[in-house]
């Protein structure tokens, strides 16, 4: 047998593996979110329900059940981002269709309409081609990053634009904002599950960049990102350019 082929044959293996390691962490995460959710939607029916029987005053035990709700929220909010990695593992090509990404934006545009009215926020969008791929996963991986952009904003209103651009046998995809930015030495960081460069009461467990990566990875394209402190950040992701 050729070294060519034993190769192929090789690689053929990895990916079997990787799908089926895959398939069993997504199965695992899956599980383990929905235990989590009934035990933290117990603990804060019955913390809330103890809080509503209590006097108005901050007493300590109110203090307390005020740390019981709260540590209930971030578990909540932890399962939803366990459920939503675990989901974009479980993408297959052969559910794949067409998707025209111009609906795509639009409908990530709707479902963010007041946070972008509340911060002042423009999004500009140039010409945006038709892919195949998952469209629940590929506008998961635009709001994401648009709620992202909304989050880590400047002190000026935010400024987006996504643009798309051709390259040999794949589209580049560019998500352009002018926020803060991010020091080169975190830039692949914060594409870790749970990573967070600025811990606040607002923000999510820290999975929503390595759900993105996963979907785009899943998809057969790459994501990654550009950056300066000062000068805002871009995110780009590939995915593949096929006409049927």
């Amino acid at each position: 047998m050729s070294r060519g082929k034993l190769t192929e044959r090789e690689d053929d293996g990895r990916r079997t593996d990787r799908t089926a390691s895959d398939r069993d962490l997504s199965d695992f995460l899956l599980r383990a979110c929905h235990d989590l959710k009934s035990a933290v939607r117990a603990i804060r029916a019955h913390a809330e329900l103890i809080g509503r029987d209590r006097p108005a005053e901050k007493s300590d035990l109110e203090r307390r059940l005020g740390f019981i709700i709260d540590g209930a929220r971030k578990i909540d909010l932890l399962t939803d981002g366990l459920s939503g990695y675990s989901i974009a593992l479980q993408i297959k090509e052969a559910s794949f269709q067409f998707v025209r990404m111009d609906t795509v934006i639009r409908t990530v545009l709707v479902k963010l309409e007041e946070e972008l009215r509340e911060h002042g926020a423009e999004v500009a969008c140039g010409e945006l081609p038709r892919v195949r791929g998952d469209p629940d996963r590929l506008v998961q991986v635009f709001e994401i990053l648009l709620r992202n952009a909304l989050r880590h904003r400047a002190e000026r209103p935010p400024r987006i634009n996504i643009t798309a651009e051709k390259q040999d046998e794949e589209w580049l995809f560019a998500v352009q904002d002018n926020g803060p930015g991010i020091d080169a030495a975190f830039l692949e960081r914060i594409f870790k599950p749970f990573e967070r460069l600025q811990a606040t009461e607002s923000q999510g467990p820290g999975m929503g960049l390595a759900i993105c990566r996963a979907i785009v990875e899943r998809h057969g394209g790459r994501l990654w990102a550009e950056s300066q402190p000062s000068h805002g950040s871009t995110f780009f992701f590939t995915l593949p350019a096929r006409s049927q």
